[in-house]
């Protein structure tokens, strides 16, 4: 796929989007922030962050979509993350599409993260044409099944150990959720 393949969607306040050089520093300071990773095994550092953009931006370059830059319209600001990866890993039901988000916590409770996934839903059902797309996350962390479930998405009672983490690490085992095209 070429770069001018590469998907940007809009919705009313947010611009999902290739990420940018200008994204690395609020990017890094988002996945240093101990309150936003509590629910992943460790904060980054800058160069995992880098890292991690990287990635991003490859799967993007490489599909045309991916987990996109969140940009504030109102501000221009990067605020996150959210949006689409192809999951291979050993997780139940793989291979599949995996929805994700991840924003900065003064840029929680505001509706974004609700927002900009569900445009990525309407991406995925209207232009992908996919027939479902799948949600994991920790037991514990309660707002991203808030969110997973106000989408629509069901717990498919498929609860699991995380393939990259150990077995007896407190964030080990994992919820599936799954919203099929016709919900």
């Amino acid at each position: 796929m070429t770069v001018e393949q590469i998907i940007l969607l809009e919705s009313e306040r947010l611009i999902l989007r290739q990420w940018q050089e200008s994204d690395l520093e609020p990017f890094a300071a988002l996945t240093s922030d101990p309150l936003v990773m509590q629910y992943f095994p460790a904060v980054l550092t800058r160069a995992e962050s880098d890292a991690l953009v990287k990635k991003l931006q490859n799967h993007i370059t490489q599909h045309g979509w991916g987990f996109w830059a969140v940009e504030l319209k109102a501000t221009s600001e990067c605020i996150g993350l959210v949006g689409m990866i192809h999951q291979n890993g050993d997780i139940p039901n793989a291979p599949f599409v995996e929805i994700g988000w991840r924003l900065s916590a003064n840029h929680w409770r505001k509706g974004y993260t609700l927002e900009a996934a569900r445009a990525s839903l309407d991406f995925a059902f209207q232009t992908l044409g996919l027939n479902a797309v799948y949600a994991f996350t920790t037991l514990d962390n309660l707002p991203s099944i808030g969110v997973m479930e106000k989408l629509g998405m069901v717990n498919q009672q498929q609860d699991f150990n995380h393939p990259s983490l150990p077995v007896d690490h407190p964030m080990s085992r994992h919820c599936l959720y799954k919203i099929e095209r016709d919900s």
